[in-house]
């Protein structure tokens, strides 16, 4: 009788019968280890870890705002202990100020700043893809975005007046120039072997650009975008010391001069509240249009 290689044939001898029994024994088929699903409560104590870590430098400082006043390091006067500063917030909460100087901040800051993205974005993608309009446009570059925003303030309040258009134009000219360089940056350090691949597949220019370089432009566009968030707060912030009636410079201003020293630190600490809000609002942003690259550590 034959084999093959999947099974064998053996003789058993069966001792009371005394005859020979034949008995087709296969191979057992080899046993494969599950591997356990990784569990959600066991992300739990490294999520925990990695806010305790972050929050550590903060509690510190907030330590010290606390303790060193009180313990006359420094002179109260002018660096109020910190529960007295968040009892000055409440009370700006209460009194209607804070939501008031908070809401025309962020309508100057967030119309400038969206007005920037809606014209550096566009026109770094075609300074950068097309050489032409770059070698036209590269002196202009040049000389304006090594002029600084706050320079041109006293220009732009004589030319538009103290209103809002003065204050919305400051935050777009200064976010505009991080927004516009990185773009053009993004477009011109896109993997040339892409470029190649794209084109040894016959794509046509609209759809090079739309399958490879902005896809390829998109972290480093965002890059260039978050850097101009925490530059629309920044600025906004000068000009609104400058000839405004309402604001968190105009708050802090105020504040300053009537002496009211906790009220200003309360408006120095909205300031970052809002500027980190905002910057984690981009990185939420940049985490979704970029899901198919490496998480970002943010």
């Amino acid at each position: 009788m034959s084999t093959d290689l999947s099974s064998t044939l053996t003789t058993d001898r069966n001792p009371d019968l005394g005859t020979a029994a034949a008995v087709l024994v296969r191979p057992a088929a080899p046993r494969t280890r599950a591997v356990p699903a990784p569990r959600r409560g066991s992300r739990i104590p490294g999520l925990l870890l990695s806010a305790l870590t972050k929050s550590l430098a903060i509690a510190l400082l907030l330590a010290v705002w606390e303790t060193a006043p009180r313990l006359g390091l420094v002179d109260r006067t002018f660096l109020p202990p910190f529960s007295e500063v968040v009892d000055a917030w409440f009370g700006l909460l209460d009194s209607g100020q804070l939501a008031t100087n908070t809401q025309a901040s962020l309508t100057r800051s967030f119309t400038g700043f969206g007005l920037a993205v809606t014209i550096g974005v566009p026109l770094g993608l075609l300074i950068g893809w097309y050489r032409p309009v770059a070698n036209l446009l590269s002196p202009l570059l040049e000389l304006f975005r090594n002029t600084a925003a706050l320079a041109l303030l006293p220009v732009f309040v004589l030319i538009l007046g103290i209103g809002e258009t003065s204050k919305i134009s400051i935050v777009l000219y200064a976010c505009l120039w991080p927004i516009l360089l990185n773009t053009i940056s993004a477009v011109r350090s896109v993997d040339p072997t892409l470029l190649r691949l794209a084109r040894s597949l016959d794509l046509s220019a609209p759809r090079l650009f739309q399958k490879v370089i902005l896809p390829a432009s998109v972290p480093v566009v965002f890059t260039g975008i978050r850097l101009a968030g925490a530059v629309s707060i920044l600025v906004l912030v000068a000009a609104e010391m400058v000839g405004a009636k309402a604001g968190l410079g105009y708050l802090i201003n105020a504040s300053q001069f009537n002496f009211a020293i906790p009220q200003m630190y309360a408006g120095i600490v909205s300031i970052s509240v809002i500027g980190v809000a905002f910057n984690q609002l981009l990185v939420a942003l940049e985490r979704r249009f970029t899901a198919w690259r490496a998480p970002l550590n943010s």
